[in-house]
């Protein structure tokens, strides 16, 4: 029996059916496979989905059956058995059967194609992922759920099992360790015990994925429903050791602002409490915000302190993303975000026009999601400790609103630029010309707008005091 939230696909007019009778004419079968089919039972099918399918054709024969097919080709992943067809907008992958392993000192998988859709199902990394249709090859013939691992019943349970054992899944391709937390973060299943403590057992296996391969599954983590669960499991695991062990570092730490939970809890508090439609780089500064905290640690009397985390973990921030190959903009946002989280707890006697302009221009295009990172690190159980930080909050974000009626705070510049400071002072450009700028925009920030005539009066008394150094 086919499931009922499988019939939109299996329809005539729809195109995995349109291309299951062109390999059904050359003779090949075609199934809807992985993730694919998960999505579809679960009902995450959007109207114009990427699907994925796999046959027993080999790639040079999907090419020639696709590309006769398909309005258009791509083929970046032809080295690996896929041929990516676009047909009315929809984009579908097709995949000769195949297994794939790593060798014990590669950072890359070596495929092996495959004769029988039950061998493929079996290297793939979950029973929920390892389910196939196998889609009528002519009018008339019946589809058929292939479902040898019991992924039908995983899925019905919220699990996360390995078709196999899972030190042959996880040997497969160590990737999967990680993609085991991935999923428990983006569906909200539960890894099985096996599987939990085979990754456990196995964590080092990770070292030889590619960077790039961890990143982009741990970023697939990071924006997740489920965030916390998947992160704890990763540092339980020691999974987290292997690439983000300034993560695991914050278990240990005890924050006396936050007397009911280590700084790990707490930043994992931090980070569900984050919208994911906020994005990545926020939930990676809502998460590395305080890995500076170890590093900085000083027992004094009465507690212990944490003085200029904030600069150390955005350091320690900008090193581990670079190591696992974000982009530069990333790399720098998050940085950035960690850097100023601290910036709002200094203003606790209100917000001047001076503090408003420079905290705008510090925060320049990331000025809501820091305001949302501050919001999220209110995680304490004091009521009156937490309305006090929000309130603070909502003055700066009142006090940005009335300045912005009233100047240009979001473009904080002089009134005259170096061309003019250059003419005005008669000086060749050089550093001296960065130094009268920034003196300028210092006057700009705590004066509010002025006009050419004063920004030339002040450069004439900033260049006399430089000359005669009073």
């Amino acid at each position: 029996m086919i499931p009922p939230r499988l019939e939109p696909l299996l329809r005539d007019d729809a195109p995995p059916a349109s291309l299951a009778r062109a390999f059904g004419e050359a003779g090949y079968t075609l199934y809807l496979v992985g993730g694919s089919v998960r999505d579809a039972l679960l009902g995450r099918i959007n109207d114009a989905p990427d699907l994925d399918f796999t046959t027993d054709a080999r790639p040079d024969q999907i090419k020639a059956i696709a590309g006769a097919w398909a309005d258009d080709l791509y083929l970046v992943g032809e080295q690996f058995g896929t041929i990516g067809a676009i047909k009315d907008g929809a984009i579908l992958e097709i995949t000769t059967f195949r297994s794939e392993i790593y060798r014990d000192d590669s950072r890359k998988p070596h495929v092996a194609f495959g004769d029988a859709i039950e061998g493929d199902l079996a290297r793939r990394d979950f029973a929920v992922n390892a389910m196939a249709l196998r889609l009528p090859a002519q009018p008339g013939d019946e589809p058929e759920m292939v479902d040898p691992h019991g992924g039908l019943r995983d899925l019905f349970e919220k699990v996360l099992r390995t078709p196999l054992d899972p030190e042959i899944a996880f040997g497969d391709d160590p990737l999967r360790m990680l993609r085991l937390f991935r999923f428990q973060s983006t569906l909200g299943f539960e890894p099985d015990n096996v599987a939990f403590a085979a990754a456990g057992r196995m964590r080092e296996r990770l070292r030889i994925v590619s960077a790039e391969r961890i990143r982009d599954e741990f970023s697939k983590l990071m924006l997740g429903a489920h965030v916390g669960d998947a992160l704890r499991g990763l540092v339980s695991t020691g999974l987290a050791d292997e690439f983000i062990p300034e993560v695991s570092d914050l278990a240990s730490q005890h924050d006396p602002l936050h007397r009911h939970k280590d700084v790990l809890a707490h930043s994992i508090a931090v980070v569900e409490k984050t919208r994911r439609s906020s994005g990545l780089e926020l939930r990676l500064a809502a998460l590395f915000h305080d890995i500076g905290k170890p590093a900085t640690r000083a027992f004094v009397e009465g507690g212990v302190t944490f003085h200029h985390h904030e600069v150390v973990g955005a350091r320690m921030t900008r090193k581990r993303m670079r190591d696992l190959r974000f982009t530069k903009q990333q790399v720098s946002d998050v940085g950035q975000l960690v850097f100023l989280h601290m910036r709002p707890h200094t203003f606790k006697m209100g917000w001047t026009d001076s503090a408003v302009r420079r905290y705008v221009r510090d925060a320049g295009h990331l000025l809501e999601q820091l305001n949302e990172l501050v919001r999220c690190d209110v995680t304490t159980r004091n009521a009156k400790r937490a309305r006090a930080i929000q309130r603070r909050i909502d003055e700066l974000e009142d006090r940005i609103v009335e300045l912005r009626k009233q100047e240009a705070i979001d473009a904080l510049r002089p009134p005259i630029d170096g061309h003019q400071v250059i003419a005005h002072l008669g000086v060749e450009p050089g550093p001296i010309i960065g130094d009268a700028m920034r003196m300028l925009l210092e006057h700009r920030i705590e004066e509010g707008p002025y006009e050419p005539d004063e920004a030339y009066r002040l450069l004439d008394e900033w260049m006399e005091r430089r000359e005669t150094g009073v």
